[in-house]
């Protein structure tokens, strides 16, 4: 068995901007359906989502079949889990609260096999190696490792220059919403002084040799995010299109008008 190529780090190292959907169902089902959809990338959301590891394993093999590439935030940038995530097949994480070099050099130290990182020998339990039938997989497994960073509030944006230029982060991600709250604008992502913050940072990131992403359901901010240079961009969630649709087709046939889903902007 060959050993499974990232082909969105392959992307972003070539400069191809990509196409995802936040995944927040926590259903192997539902994260197949979008697979099916065409989008580049899906992130399957550990954090703010109710996934369990069983579940990420179950969305990881749904997602498996199709050309979309399957990202993992997890609820926190912890060693120990990180080790797990790898283990059960994803090769790419977005790492949530990212605020300082030094956190971000331990991220890729906990991404990568001894002697270049921490990360726990147990090949022969993983479904990764595929049990370790994928010949020479530990010298071949950090070639395909693509870390990713986010960055969300004002102390991460004080320091996005060190970040960025870690060996070993190979992208960084703005957290709008997140990023409003911290700078007094929380549920305004679309805020002047918040959108000035983010298109300065995905200007940096590039310049600096490194991908930028953002999620953006607002079309017109992610066609903009684009063309300053974003190359991995999120243009949905999957529970706000689920929620959206069923919405306007009850009050379709209620005789009512539609309601609004508010989501701060971003979502």
């Amino acid at each position: 068995m060959d050993m499974p190529i990232n082909t969105f780090k392959q992307r972003l190292q070539s400069g191809e901007a990509q196409i995802g959907l936040w995944l927040g169902l926590a259903d192997a089902y539902c994260a197949e359906l979008a697979a099916n959809a065409g989008f580049d990338w899906l992130l399957i959301d550990g954090e703010h989502a109710p996934n369990d590891l069983r579940g990420l394993l179950g969305q990881l093999q749904a997602i498996a079949p199709y050309p979309s590439q399957p990202v993992i935030r997890p609820v926190i940038g912890d060693t120990a889990l990180i080790k797990q995530l790898l283990d059960i097949g994803a090769q790419t994480l977005l790492v949530p609260m990212v605020e300082s070099a030094e956190q971000a050099r331990e991220l890729v130290r906990a991404m990568h096999y001894p002697p270049h990182g921490v990360r726990g020998v147990g090949s022969a339990l993983a479904r990764a190696s595929r049990w370790n039938s994928i010949p020479g997989y530990l010298d071949k497994a950090d070639e395909q490792m693509c870390l990713l960073v986010q960055i969300e509030n004002l102390d991460g944006l004080a320091k996005l220059d060190e970040i960025v230029a870690v060996e070993g982060v190979d992208g960084v991600f703005i957290g709008p919403a997140d990023l409003s709250a911290s700078m007094g604008h929380r549920g305004n992502p679309g805020h002047q002084e918040v959108q000035a913050a983010i298109e300065d940072a995905i200007v940096r990131i590039g310049k600096a040799g490194k991908a930028a992403g953002i999620l953006s359901a607002d079309q017109s901010l992610a066609r903009r995010y684009l063309e300053l240079g974003a190359k991995f961009v999120a243009v949905g969630v999957d529970t706000t299109v689920l929620m959206r649709g069923l919405q306007t087709l009850a009050a379709t046939f209620k005789d009512a008008p539609t309601p609004s889903t508010s989501g701060g902007g971003v979502y």
